[in-house]
């Protein structure tokens, strides 16, 4: 975790027990039936079951709580680490993190794209809380990637760690296609490896 993401969380203390969890699944709830732009802290609050001082207590604003809880809805927590000794191992083994928000419609996701371009605390609360962890683990797969010799000189590390999740959104959210396994294995095997090795797919 960033040094700024890792300042956020030890400034918030965690929600005792399994309150946390509740609270988030029930922030999910809301956001499934409201939409990001309607759901308040007051309307997870009587959901959850939860005082609003409760969430306030871990979450300074919605956009902190909502993007937790999408963090935890796709049901594959992003890891410490991830070494399988390859690096098309290890981008498989991460590959769970960049499919499908599987407990949010679709068209719930759009409405959070949509609305990080007008709002500028989900925005911040979206790079810190989300995207900070996750680009760290993988900058540290192409480090070690690196180390082995699986990448080319003047390799663009930068560019390749984005290429899966902007085409899993791109398929997702502009073609209206859930993403599949098959569809991260066929962009690692045929867009990211051969860009990593600086050869041409054939």
């Amino acid at each position: 975790m960033t040094d700024v993401a890792d300042a956020v969380h030890r400034q918030r203390p965690r929600v005792e027990g399994g309150r946390e969890e509740e609270i988030l699944a029930a922030t999910v709830d809301v956001l499934v039936e409201l939409g990001y732009d309607r759901l308040t802290m007051d309307a997870v609050a009587t959901a959850a079951k939860a005082s609003k001082a409760t969430l306030y207590r871990r979450w300074s604003s919605k956009a902190e709580l909502v993007v937790d809880s999408i963090s935890r809805a796709k049901g594959c927590p992003v890891p410490d680490d991830v070494d399988t000794g390859s690096l098309r191992g290890d981008l498989i083994a991460l590959s769970c993190d960049q499919g499908g928000f599987d407990e949010l419609p679709m068209s719930v996701m759009a409405g959070l794209l949509t609305a990080l371009h007008r709002d500028a605390d989900l925005q911040e609360a979206f790079r810190e809380r989300f995207l900070a962890p996750r680009l760290e683990v993988m900058s540290r797969v192409y480090e070690r990637a690196a180390e082995r010799g699986e990448l080319a000189p003047g390799t663009d590390v930068e560019l390749l760690a984005q290429t899966l999740p902007a085409v899993v959104v791109h398929r997702a959210f502009v073609l209206g296609i859930e993403p599949t396994e098959d569809l991260i294995l066929r962009v690692i095997d045929h867009v990211i490896l051969p860009a990593a090795r600086g050869s041409q797919v054939r």
